[in-house]
């Protein structure tokens, strides 16, 4: 099968079978565009769709995105997960609005250049927002290539990468970019999916090296396996008679920056003994069960740990400041601090 019949196989198929009434394809603006795909990286659709909604409705264009406050953007995207995509996306708005007079580039490297833009979802924005031929090597697209040629490496190492990325280049077609870049994205996300793919229903099923092998569903081979690293918090959950809870902020870089969350101590030690400067005595902390939360690069145990407080200015050098728990779930919130006081507040109630 060449490049060319790959190409037409594939259109012919998403002109019967591909998805033509998602939100960000109505209107198709290249702003939407990238929008939708920083939200869609590590996302299902479903899940995305009324973010994406209630996202565009408050910042149709980059200047509104760039002139909101990060407490705007990180509230609006509370829930998603992967904050760092908010931060980057309020940060590329405002370098678009003053390098860019407003408007994405369609410069590959230039776009590229953006915080939080990559090759591929740089290539999305290029075919699908300014309909100009690029490659996209997204996990759907990555599924797609290693069950085709039979790629029996990770696709994370380097070398395969390389080999990934030519593929995407040289299949590329001439025309229907974005038709052609939304169907490699509905392929995988309907047909060639990650598990229990279709393959009665694909088009490539006799081209379909691994199919041939019968190893379709053993492909692409995970990451090699490692023990994620685990960390431990205790969370300090102070609360006034007025039910207020205490929340900072906490700093711009790394986990959870700049969402609002409990003041945090490395061990008990450490939490008991800045009770003691706080004027709080030990035997009146209540401690919670412990939870666990995993990221993609290690597992959080964190130990809430109640306490009643009167005078509480401040914890760290964080700002800092008391709500009530209504008031606390509109911030932009870490979900398991959001969680937590749900549940602190049901049970109060």
């Amino acid at each position: 099968m060449t490049p060319a019949e790959f190409a037409t196989r594939l259109l012919d198929w998403f002109d019967r079978h591909g998805r033509k009434d998602l939100p960000w394809q109505h209107p198709r603006t290249p702003y939407r565009v990238w929008i939708s795909e920083i939200m869609l990286q590590q996302t299902q659709v479903a899940t995305v769709i009324p973010y994406f909604e209630r996202f565009t409705a408050r910042f149709a264009h980059p200047q509104d995105l760039a002139d909101a406050p990060l407490d705007e953007v990180l509230g609006l995207w509370s829930g998603l997960g992967y904050y760092a995509r908010a931060r980057n996306l309020h940060l590329a708005a405002r370098q678009i609005v003053e390098r860019h007079g407003g408007e994405l580039p369609a410069d590959p490297q230039t776009l590229a250049a953006l915080p939080g833009i990559g090759r591929s979802t740089a290539g999305a924005i290029l075919s699908l927002g300014f309909e100009q031929p690029a490659p996209i090597l997204d996990g759907n697209v990555r599924r797609l290539w290693c069950r085709l040629y039979h790629i029996d490496t990770w696709p994370g190492d380097s070398a395969t990468q390389r080999r990934l990325w030519q593929l995407s280049e040289i299949h590329l077609p001439g025309q229907r970019a974005a038709d052609y870049t939304q169907a490699l994205m509905d392929f995988g996300a309907t047909v060639c999916t990650r598990t229990r793919p279709r393959c009665n229903e694909c088009p490539f099923e006799p081209s379909c090296q691994a199919r041939k092998a019968g190893i379709e569903a053993r492909l692409p081979v995970p990451r090699p396996k490692r023990q994620l690293p685990q960390r431990t918090a205790y969370w300090l959950v102070l609360r006034d008679a007025r039910r207020r809870i205490y929340l900072e902020r906490r700093p711009p870089a790394g986990v959870w920056g700049g969402l609002w969350a409990f003041p945090e101590w490395p061990d008990s030690d450490a939490l008991t003994h800045h009770c003691h400067r706080l004027g709080i005595a030990p035997e009146s902390l209540t401690p919670l069960p412990s939870r666990r939360h995993t990221f993609t690069q290690f597992r959080l145990h964190y130990h809430p740990v109640i306490a009643n407080a009167i005078s509480v200015t401040q914890c760290h050098d964080h700002p800092g400041n008391w709500l009530y728990p209504q008031e606390a779930l509109d911030l932009a919130l870490p979900a398991p601090v959001r969680n937590l006081i749900t549940e602190l507040d049901t049970a109060a109630c």
